[in-house]
């Protein structure tokens, strides 16, 4: 590596300093949010950066259903694979995001910059981003398939970074507002009010969103309070900004299935939380017959399940989870000088949550065969960060740094049911007053990193060059020990760098290529990580376990113009180190796990991306992916090399086709993904599917407002298939079924009304 940083200097340093500079895109590769958001276009190819990216513009997200998760939008982009239970993409347990075969917990997330953690279900140290930020009030989304930017605040972006930027406030008064109503009784109002001083200095917006719907299937509902607020302001040559996000989201959940399930029990089966008196009849036979392991309390009810129950596990009476979120931040940047500027800008998180599930495994005081087991979250995490950019003859450079403290708590509860004939609480309820504490902890996360980039221009060749590191830091704190472990384990790497070119053929066209190098941090979580063990086993692997790393090679072409943006690359990734948590029970369980480095992953793909204007209103996006992903070494007696990683689709393709005439507005999307593996020996699998939605519009002119009220209709999943989304949401296994798969929802339309003053 010392080598590598010797090369990559001195390649700076030979660059002469006399050249006039022009580069393309800035050294950080950050989202220009208003910029991409005022364009017609919807996927911008990125020009002059040495790696695989694209930006998708406000006008992608405009045309979903509304309340739609920003990750929906996004998996119309090559290698991007998005999974969920439900029509909006938005329920939280089964949402999923893979890019290359990376999974979302090795992907870097940001909103305006602020890191958004890593898509972790447990809220260890983010949140999702339909909870950051109303999809109305996002500018622009850009993606990057590779490694990411050096300048993204994240310390796991192994398989690329997405970066969504906020909407900046118009510089005049402005009202919009929306109301949506559909399938499964969903229901959401949205508005927004803008407003400005006279000469646009000082401007703002508010926004609300509230969203209602009942699952698709079984009983329950998810709903979701949203509040936006940002105000941008100049003084002098300095402009400020402070955003703030207020999120009270709260979902009950649908089960996890198995191909043996499916086959069993159907497309529709699901917990049965309309039906309290049956899940104590099925915890009954569970204690009786000894499956569940509790105290039998009525042996009256039998050891026989209740038809069509073949264990506890087939259905429970219900779970859940609740988020409450307040994510903030201020900023400034300013110019420094005529070749000198700079950024920075801090930001708090805090998180309130809990994981819900009537367990059938541990009794109530009160003798009643089921209780409530909660995860219990709390995040307060605070940090800042910055960069200064400045030319000197040549060379655009980019100097950055990041800190955050993370303090979060978690813990394991249980609180009593109140009779048999009544569970004491709604389905959505916030539990209080636990009879037992199985484990609580406090973690402490602390995070240094900075970044230097340099970008030069020799006439039409760009050359990019730079590094990252960091070092984190994380310390885990019993409260309630319960066989969780406790201590101290750094990831530490001070040099990951990247090395890139792009090079203009004429007017339109560009070749690129690039490497990169990421190293990703540890979790602090007692249910992933390091500290999801024993303590026999943390003590034993914490001397030797090594932080995932990945090296990224990419090339490709680029063509844009005004009616076509395009893209067609390839890529080659070695994944080392690979860290593999290895469950010593069921996923519902909670046991403590096993966590080693078990080797590496070659993955190998082309990519595809055409974005053109057909004319007469008509526009078109194709995308095409082609991903070989394979493990690289055996795990002890499972032979697994040559095998294709979990969840990783070989083949991706969408095809869209859009018309709008400033009148007649509308588009259809077709999506298809190739078998998935959900076992690690490939003995299970999940078939391909291929997907249709659509929509179509209406603007009405009115005498009221220069701008036209929109009627939309939106259609998700038109031909109403059968087929499983999501796979691993307990996790995957070695071999054999698993109770891991969640099923995609079925058609469902909605009717919009929009307006704006």
């Amino acid at each position: 590596m010392s080598k590598l940083c010797h090369l990559l200097l001195a390649a700076s340093a030979l660059c002469p300093l006399g050249i006039a500079h022009a580069a393309e895109a800035p050294a950080s590769d950050a989202p220009a949010a208003a910029d991409a958001g005022e364009s017609d276009t919807i996927v911008v190819v990125g020009q002059g950066i040495v790696r695989q990216a694209q930006t998708l513009t406000t006008k992608d997200l405009a045309v979903l259903v509304p309340g739609t998760s920003p990750f929906k939008a996004i998996e119309n982009l090559p290698s991007v694979n998005f999974q969920s239970a439900d029509p909006f993409g938005s329920y939280e347990w089964a949402t999923r995001v893979s890019i290359r075969g990376f999974n979302q917990n090795q992907i870097g997330f940001t909103l305006d910059g602020v890191p958004l953690g890593d898509a972790t279900y447990g809220n260890l140290n983010g949140l999702h981003v339909s909870r950051a930020i109303i999809t109305d009030n996002i500018g622009a989304t850009r993606v990057t398939q590779g490694a990411g930017a050096l300048g993204t605040q994240a310390t796991n972006n192994l398989g690329g970074a997405v970066e969504f930027s906020s909407m900046d406030p118009l510089d005049h008064f402005a009202l919009d507002a929306a109301a949506t109503y559909g399938s499964f009784n969903s229901w959401r109002t949205f508005g927004r009010v803008n407003a400005a001083d006279a000469n646009g200095n000082l401007r703002g917006f508010i926004s609300v969103d509230h969203h209602e719907t009942a699952k698709w299937k079984g009983y329950g509902q998810q709903r979701q309070t949203l509040v936006n607020a940002k105000i941008v302001g100049k003084v002098g040559a300095t402009e400020l900004s402070a955003y703030g996000s207020y999120s009270d989201r709260a979902e009950v959940d649908y089960q996890d299935l198995s191909l043996e399930m499916l086959g069993r029990l159907g497309y529709n089966w699901d917990n049965i939380s309309n039906n309290y008196a049956l899940a104590v009849k099925v915890a009954d036979v569970a204690a009786n017959n000894g499956y569940s392991g509790a105290v039998p309390t009525n042996p009256s009810a039998g050891t026989a399940w209740p038809a069509p129950f073949a264990n506890a596990d087939d259905a429970y009476y219900s779970g859940g989870g609740l988020r409450k979120d307040f994510l903030g931040w201020v900023g400034a940047k300013t110019q420094l000088s005529e070749k000198f500027s700079g950024e920075i800008k801090g930001y708090y998180h805090d998180n309130k949550g809990r994981g819900l599930w009537w367990t059938p495994y541990v009794n109530s005081p009160n003798g009643i065969p089921l209780s409530l087991r909660t995860t219990e979250y709390a995040i307060k995490r605070g940090g800042i960060f910055g960069h200064i950019d400045g030319e000197i003859g040549a060379h655009k450079l980019t100097v950055g740094g990041w800190w955050e403290h993370n303090a979060f708590n978690q813990a394991r509860r249980y609180y009593a049911v109140l009779s048999r004939t009544d569970p004491g609480q709604g389905l959505l309820d916030w539990p209080s007053n636990p009879f037992a504490t199985q484990w609580e902890l406090n973690f402490a996360t602390e995070t240094l990193q900075y970044h230097v980039a340099d970008t030069v221009k020799y006439g039409d060749l760009t050359i990019n060059l730079g590094w990252k590191g960091f070092a984190v830091i994380n310390k885990a704190s019993p409260v309630i020990a319960g066989g969780r472990a406790s201590g101290r384990i750094t990831a530490k790497d001070w040099f990951q760098p990247t090395i890139g070119a792009a090079y203009k053929i004429g007017g339109n066209s560009e070749i690129y290529a690039g490497f990169a190098q990421s190293t990703r941090a540890y979790q602090s979580a007692t249910t992933s990580g390091p500290f999801s063990a024993t303590q026999a086993g943390f003590d034993a692997v914490k001397g030797s376990l090594k932080p995932e790393s990945s090296d990224t090679y990419e090339a490709g072409y680029r063509y844009s113009d005004a009616r076509i943006n395009a893209t067609l690359g390839a890529y080659l990734t070695n994944f080392h180190n690979r860290l593999l948590v290895i469950p010593t029970a069921a996923g519902i369980v909670g046991s403590a796990n096993l966590l080693s480095n078990v080797g590496g992953v070659r993955s190998a793909g082309i990519e595809a991306l055409v974005n053109a204007r057909l004319g007469h209103g008509f526009s078109t996006t194709l995308s095409y992916a082609y991903n070989d992903s394979t493990y690289r070494d055996d795990i002890g007696s499972y032979r697994l090399v040559g095998k294709t990683t979990v969840d990783a689709p070989k083949h991706l393709a969408r095809a869209e086709l859009a018309y709008d005439n400033k009148v007649i507005f509308g588009r259809v999307a077709v999506n298809y993904m190739s078998k998935r593996y959900f076992t690690y020996t490939n003995d299970q699998f999940v078939g391909g599917r291929t997907l249709v939605d659509a929509s179509i519009g209406y603007r009405v002119k009115t005498p009221f407002s220069d701008r036209p009220i929109e009627l939309q209709v939106n259609a998700t999943n038109l031909f109403d298939v059968k087929y499983v989304s999501t796979i691993g949401t307990n996790g995957f296994g070695f071999s054999g079924d698993n109770q891991t798969l969640m099923v995609g929802a079925p058609r469902a339309v909605f009717g919009t009304v929009k307006a704006g003053f």
